[in-house]
């Protein structure tokens, strides 16, 4: 069954209740009692929970998994006072450890972790920290996909209002070094590794852009990711959902009010897009904000992301005047439905960041014309992700596949016509599949198939590590790659 059906079955019932890492009123007692601290994890999200204890004058110790980091001498140097434990076990050498502040890269059921917390230890991540610290309000921003995209252009439209505003967490700057400077408010995108360990929020308003299987390596089943994702909601004073998606509806919603966008009118104080007089409007309720045909993000998807942005700013009471200008200058971030080049008439698109099936399948949606054909370049760490969804929406789309990396079989397998295990299996026999053994292989492959009006889209569909350092290295080998091509003058 289609995970999205599955909200109509009962046997796919979320629980309602979150179990928090700590009680909310329990948050300040993360830095004001001397417990023996542990940051687990030193990569961004541990150097800044050490610079927050470091400020704040408050002892800890720090360790991490592997044996040792390729910056080991600068950070030495801004923590000389430091204990550090590089691949040891914890259990050992911290036993009496009562607070382990445990980086999202790093899963919360490691045997060490388990092992400290069945002795009494308790697991907090960075957004304790930060929600002890703030008085100020905070706008929170989760989901499977586009939460970058959405976090970076609420808060243009905060700035645009003339508001000091602080933008980070899963994004750019950690965000215990948004404290370093005094904001308005501040702006978060959050990941499910980040919500997993921490307490209910109190948010002024939290957004879930949708959900879709995403780190079923780490959270197992899609109900427990779903749990995860709820727990945005779970003290939020505002929450935003989509429309589109009913597993990003409040599934506890006393004490809070609600603002919604989708394609579909709905309430006065929800975002929709309507036809005034010919043209495609972004609406709230019945009130025409700005045209579509005004964005300069392209994909239909992205006509959804500006709405939710525009109902975080009216949550946010911000002059709407100032968001819709500030919706309509953004370009879009890189790696994320990025136009590097048009050769001979084909668009060549960088959506490297697309590291899970919704979202290549949301680019896919956005981007697919009648009369024009996608050349999807996708394949990497797979994170054991189900392509059947993927494989399906391939059948109504005009594509051609371009597979590389680890995930190019498993994504091949979902899609061939002759594989019928299943009934989410494709059976699209006029799909056609070409490997490549590089990206710039990849990209000649793709140039040589594809014609003028076309696209050619790398859209993953997987995580990067198999062949990159991230989804930032693997965009930027795309567009070198394109940018060989077209200074070759064909494809």
């Amino acid at each position: 069954m289609h995970w999205q059906a599955r909200v109509q079955d009962e046997t796919f019932r979320p629980p309602i209740s979150v179990q928090p890492a700590i009680a909310i009123a329990d948050r300040m007692q993360l830095i004001q009692s001397d417990k023996k601290r542990v940051v687990v994890g030193l990569g961004l999200t541990g150097r800044s929970t050490m610079r927050f204890f470091q400020r704040m004058g408050l002892p800890f110790v720090a360790g991490d998994t592997r044996e040792s980091i390729p910056d080991m001498a600068s950070l030495r140097e801004e923590f000389p006072d430091v204990q550090f434990h590089f691949g040891q076990a914890l259990v050992d050498v911290c036993p009496d450890a009562s607070d382990i502040y445990l980086s999202p890269g790093l899963a919360v059921d490691l045997p060490d972790i388990v092992a400290l917390t069945e002795r009494g230890a308790r697991v907090s991540g960075d957004l304790d920290l930060f929600m002890a610290q703030v008085s100020e309000p905070v706008f929170a921003i989760s989901g499977s996909n586009a939460k970058s995209t959405v976090t970076t252009l609420l808060g243009q439209m905060i700035a645009a209002a003339g508001k000091s505003v602080g933008v980070g967490g899963n994004l750019g700057k950690p965000m215990l070094d948004l404290l370093e400077a005094k904001h308005d408010c501040y702006v978060l995108e959050l990941s499910s590794f980040q919500l997993e360990r921490a307490a209910p929020a109190k948010f002024a308003a939290a957004a879930l852009l949708n959900v879709s299987a995403d780190h079923m390596d780490r959270h197992k089943t899609l109900v427990e990711y779903h749990r995860v994702k709820q727990s945005l909601f779970a003290a939020t004073e505002v929450a935003v959902f989509n429309r589109q998606d009913p597993l990003t509806e409040p599934l506890q919603r006393s004490g809070m009010a609600l603002r919604s966008f989708g394609w579909q009118s709905s309430g006065m104080a929800d975002f929709c897009v309507a036809i005034h007089d010919g043209r495609e409007m972004i609406c709230r309720g019945v009130t025409p904000l700005l045209g579509v045909d005004e964005l300069r993000l392209p994909g239909r998807h992205n006509v959804l992301n500006v709405m939710a942005a525009l109902a975080m700013a009216d949550a946010a009471e911000i002059a709407l005047q100032a968001a819709i200008d500030a919706a309509k200058s953004f370009t879009g971030l890189a790696h994320r439905c990025e136009l590097v080049a048009n050769i001979d008439g084909v668009a060549f698109i960088n959506d490297s960041k697309a590291t899970n099936v919704g979202a290549c399948i949301a680019a896919l949606q956005g981007f697919a014309q009648p009369s024009a054909k996608i050349v999807l370049i996708a394949g990497g760490q797979t994170k054991s992700a189900d392509f059947a969804p993927l494989a399906k929406v391939l059948e109504s789309i005009p594509c051609e596949l371009v597979l590389l990396g680890e995930g190019a079989e498993a994504i091949a397998q979902a899609c061939r016509s002759d594989n019928n295990s299943g009934n989410n299996i494709s059976n699209n026999s006029k799909l056609r599949i070409h490997f490549a053994n590089s990206m710039e292989d990849a990209v000649a492959r793709a140039g040589r198939v594809a014609g003028a009006g076309d696209i050619v889209l790398l859209s993953p569909a997987c995580a990067s590590f198999d062949m990159y350092s991230g989804f930032a290295e693997r965009g930027d080998a795309f567009k070198a790659a394109v940018n060989a091509l077209a200074s070759g003058g064909q494809n």
